[in-house]
C-alpha cells in the first residue's frame, strides 16, 4: 500500500513539469468566466481572455512570468534579427505605423537597459573576483619562505631588465645628443655667415653637458634597482608578507581616502569672521582682513584650522569621494542604483540631436525622432551587454567589432528611416554618433558626481 501511495505521488509530482498535451477546443458557447459572453473560441472575442480552465505546469507559471516581464512573444523573433541588421526597416515600420509585427519600442529599450545594467554588474563583480582570487594565490605562495623567495627573485629580474633598459636608454640618449650636435656643428660652420666661435662653443658646451646628464640618468637607474633589490630582499624575509598583502588593497583605500579629507576644505567661525581653512601652509584670506599663512608642515594642520574646528564642515564632494575609496562596493551599487534612471535620459538627447539633423524634414515629428532613438539605444544596450557576458579572449575582439559596427547601424538606422542620401547619411551619423557620446560622457560624469552625494 505504501508503495502504491509513493508512486502515485512521484507521478503527480513529475505531472507538475509536464508539458500539456493542446486539445481541440470544444467549449463553444460557454459563458466566458470573466465576461459572460458566449465563446467562439479558445480566446474571448469580447474581453480577449484565454477560455482553458488556467491550470498550469509549475514550468509553464515560470515561462509566463517570465514573458509577462520581457514580453517574450513571437515578436521578439521579428524585431531582433530587424534591430540587429535591418534597423533602417524596422525604424520605418514603427513611423509608418506597421506596429503589430515588432515588439513595441519603447519596452525593447527598457529591456536592453536592464540587461546591460545586469551585465555590467556582472561583469565589475567578476573583476573584483577574479582580483580576490589571484590576490589569495599569491598570498598562499608568500606564506611559504619557499614562495617568497621565488617572488623575491622575479622581483630582482625584474629590476635587473628595469635598470639595463633604463641605462641602454640613458646611453642611446647621450649617444644621439652628441651626434646631433656634431651634425648641427657642422651645418653651420659651412655657412659663412654663422659666428663660428659662437657655434663651437655652443658645440662644446652640449658636448660637456652629455655626460652629466648621462651620469645624472644612470644615478637614478642604480637608485631605483637598490630600491627594487631592498623591497625584494625585505619580501624574502618577511613572515607577515601574506597577511600584509590581503591587507594592503584595505590600507591603500583607506589612505587614500584619508588623504582626501585631510586635503578638504573647511568652513568655520573665527573671531566672528566666517573663513576657508585649506591645507597647513597655504595662504588664507577672510573678508575685511589681512592674509593669513596657515603654519604647519605638509599634511599637518596649523593653529587656524584647530580654531575653527568647531564649525567645521565638510565639502559633500571630497567627503564623498573619502567614502567611495574606503567602500568602493557600495558605491558602485549607488552608481548602478542610479544609472537606470539617468540613463533613460539619453533617450532625449539622442532624439533632439536627430531633430536637428532632420530639421528641415518637416514630415517628421519627435514622436518619429524618439521612435528612432530608442531603437539606436536599444541596440548599443544589447551588444554592449552580450559584449560584457562573454569569455575575456572573445570580449576584446567584439568590443572592436562594435567600435564599426555601432556607427554602421547609425547609418543603415538613417538610410532606411528617413531616407537619406549616402552622403547626407555619413554626415549625419557623424554629427549623431558625436553628440551621442558627449551626451553620455555628460550623463556618465554626473552620475558618478551626483553618487558621491549620495553615499
Amino acid at each position: 500500500m505504501t508503495a502504491d501511495m509513493e508512486a502515485a505521488a512521484a507521478d503527480s509530482f513529475a505531472d507538475l513539469f509536464k508539458r500539456r498535451k493542446k486539445h481541440p477546443f470544444t467549449d463553444i458557447g460557454k459563458p466566458c468566466a470573466n465576461c459572460g459572453a458566449a465563446l467562439e473560441g479558445p480566446y474571448c472575442h469580447v474581453c480577449g481572455q484565454n477560455a482553458d480552465n488556467h491550470k498550469r505546469s509549475i514550468l509553464h507559471l515560470i515561462w509566463e512570468a517570465i514573458e509577462g516581464m520581457f514580453h517574450l512573444d513571437g515578436r521578439l523573433a521579428l524585431t531582433l534579427p530587424a534591430l540587429f541588421f535591418q534597423p533602417g526597416k524596422l525604424a520605418k515600420d514603427y513611423m509608418e505605423g506597421r506596429i503589430v509585427r515588432h515588439v513595441p519600442p519603447f519596452r525593447t529599450f527598457l529591456v536592453a537597459l536592464l540587461l546591460f545594467i545586469f551585465a555590467a554588474e556582472h561583469a565589475i563583480h567578476s573583476a573584483q573576483h577574479h582580483a580576490e582570487e589571484e590576490a589569495h594565490k599569491r598570498a598562499e605562495a608568500l606564506a611559504t619562505p619557499q614562495g617568497r623567495a621565488t617572488e623575491a627573485g622575479k622581483m630582482r629580474l625584474e629590476a635587473a631588465k628595469d635598470r639595463d633598459e633604463r641605462l641602454a636608454d640613458a646611453a642611446r640618449d647621450r649617444d644621439e645628443t652628441l651626434a646631433e650636435a656634431a651634425k648641427d656643428r657642422d651645418e653651420s660652420l659651412k655657412d659663412p655667415d654663422e659666428d663660428r666661435a659662437k657655434v663651437l662653443k655652443d658645440y662644446q658646451d652640449t658636448v660637456a653637458k652629455a655626460p652629466v646628464d648621462y651620469q645624472a640618468d644612470v644615478a637614478k637607474a642604480q637608485t631605483r634597482y637598490a630600491e627594487a633589490i631592498a623591497k625584494a630582499d625585505h619580501l624574502q624575509n618577511n613572515p607577515l608578507a601574506a597577511q600584509e598583502l590581503l591587507e594592503a588593497d584595505e590600507k591603500m583605500r583607506k589612505a587614500a581616502a584619508q588623504q582626501v579629507r585631510s586635503a578638504s576644505v573647511t568652513t568655520g567661525k573665527f573671531g566672528g569672521v566666517t573663513l576657508n581653512v585649506p591645507e597647513a601652509g597655504t595662504v588664507v584670506v577672510p573678508e575685511n582682513g589681512d592674509p593669513i599663512v596657515t603654519p604647519g608642515g605638509e599634511g599637518h594642520a596649523g593653529p587656524a584650522t584647530a580654531h575653527a574646528a568647531p564649525g567645521k564642515k565638510d565639502h559633500w564632494p571630497k567627503a564623498g569621494l573619502a567614502k567611495a575609496l574606503e567602500n568602493p562596493e557600495y558605491y558602485m551599487v549607488v552608481v548602478f542604483g542610479w544609472g537606470h534612471r539617468l540613463a533613460v535620459l539619453l533617450l532625449p538627447m539622442l532624439g533632439l540631436s536627430l531633430a536637428l539633423v532632420y530639421v528641415n524634414k518637416r514630415q517628421y515629428f519627435i514622436y518619429d525622432h524618439l521612435i528612432v532613438a530608442t531603437n539606436l539605444l536599444s541596440f548599443t544596450f544589447l551588444t554592449n551587454a552580450l559584449g560584457l557576458v562573454l569569455p575575456d579572449p572573445i570580449r576584446k575582439w567584439w568590443f572592436v567589432l562594435l567600435i564599426f559596427w555601432t556607427p554602421i547601424n547609425l547609418f543603415q538606422t538613417l538610410r532606411g528611416a528617413y531616407g537619406s542620401s549616402i552622403v547626407g547619411a555619413v554626415f549625419k551619423t557623424f554629427f549623431v554618433w558625436t553628440s551621442t557620446l558627449i551626451s553620455f560622457a555628460v550623463l556618465l560624469t554626473a552620475l558618478l558626481v551626483f553618487s558621491l552625494a549620495q553615499i
